[in-house]
């Protein structure tokens, strides 16, 4: 008798939004921030689960987050789902939300896309790109932008110290892909202070793939990115 095919790794998105958003300048946790008539993470979670290809988009809450379900109304289905299970850094949140997965079915070879929720510009088919070029990469990889400005180093007193030669350098972005039995490993390996997860699986010596995205996919972080994004999300309806 054959033996049965193995089934084909899924992809699962996670969108850890267990923050507090410090430097926005909102007066709450910055993902539940209104911009266009809806909530931040609303705009982020629709893009998400407007992918096809991903079989559930899992947001990791705060463990005494009470609100995301009022700013999130349109949030719902069996792709839809939700954990209170966030930590105190977006590292910790993230490996609670992969252990949460992995409770829920997934397996080491099925691809997790972390996502920030503060990322709402996000357009599915910049996610459906990423798969198509990390599906059967050996280690994954994260959208990101080819820097084109000049870079300067600043000495402590905020005047330039040096040019840094640009050439060769990208702007990390959201998603990142990676298999969850790697990404588990990794980010227990880099510990807490790790701030994305292509650097935790860099320092286990791997390389993961530069997929090219626009500007446009900028995270929202200071208070003049609220107004930008708002703009952009207006020019699109």
């Amino acid at each position: 008798m054959t033996p049965p095919e193995p089934a084909a790794p899924r992809c699962l998105a996670l969108v850890p939004c267990a923050g507090i958003g410090e430097r926005a300048g909102t007066a709450g946790p910055k993902q539940y921030a209104r911009l266009a008539g809806r909530a931040l993470v609303a705009h982020t979670l629709d893009a998400l689960l407007a992918v096809p290809r991903l079989n559930a988009v899992l947001v990791a809450l705060a463990p005494g987050d009470a609100v995301f379900e009022h700013h999130a109304p349109d949030f719902a289905g069996p792709r839809a789902w939700t954990a209170r299970c966030g930590g105190a850094t977006r590292a910790a949140t993230v490996a609670a939300g992969l252990a949460e997965l992995r409770r829920r079915g997934a397996a080491d070879d099925d691809w997790v896309l972390v996502h920030d929720a503060a990322r709402c510009l996000l357009r599915p088919a910049w996610v459906e790109a990423l798969i198509d070029a990390c599906a059967d990469d050996p280690v994954g990889g994260l959208l990101a932008l080819p820097l084109a400005d000049t870079l300067k180093q600043a000495d402590a007193a905020g005047r330039v110290a040096a040019t840094v030669d640009r050439a060769g350098k990208w702007a990390a972005q959201t998603p990142q892909m990676f298999r969850l039995g790697l990404l588990q490993r990794a980010l227990a390996a880099a510990g807490d202070a790790v701030t994305d997860e292509s650097a935790a699986v860099e320092a286990l010596g791997l390389a993961p793939r530069l997929v090219a995205a626009p500007l446009e996919n900028f995270k929202l972080t200071w208070p003049a990115d609220f107004a930008l994004a708002e703009r952009l999300l207006e020019t699109r309806r």
